[in-house]
């Protein structure tokens, strides 16, 4: 090999392993995540972080009980602190930090919910089981 197939290897290495370190090698789909969801005194609470998108994209939780969503900002200053829930006809610009709190109501088993940022870029979704 000479020196300039060792150079352009060298920078592909570099290239691959900066990729991967940068956005952290997520594998294909969205992970569904149940543990972002608690029943206290009978009241469901799924809480999602909206920074630089939402976060869990995708969440599992129960129907048919009363179910409150737990918006949490931490020095937000991105879109997603535009949160548009069409499905109950919710819009509103959430604080850049602190916790918002919407009444989903009781949630019907195979509807799920939602949400999106106010320019499009980042969602999350709620699946009732």
């Amino acid at each position: 090999m000479n020196r300039d197939s060792l150079i352009v290897i060298s920078i592909l290495i570099v290239a691959i392993f900066g990729f991967i370190f940068i956005t952290g090698f997520k594998t294909g789909g969205d992970a569904v995540s149940v543990e972002n969801s608690e029943i206290r005194d009978g009241v469901q609470y799924i809480t999602i972080n909206a920074q630089g998108g939402y976060s869990p994209r995708v969440t599992e939780a129960r129907s048919g009980i009363p179910t409150k969503l737990i918006m949490k900002t931490n020095g937000t200053y991105d879109c997603s602190l535009s949160l548009v829930i069409r499905s109950i006809g919710f819009q509103k610009i959430l604080p850049q930090t602190g916790e918002t709190e919407i009444d989903l109501g009781i949630p019907k088993v195979g509807v799920p919910l939602e949400g999106v940022c106010g320019m499009g870029m980042y969602n999350f979704r709620i699946n009732f089981i």
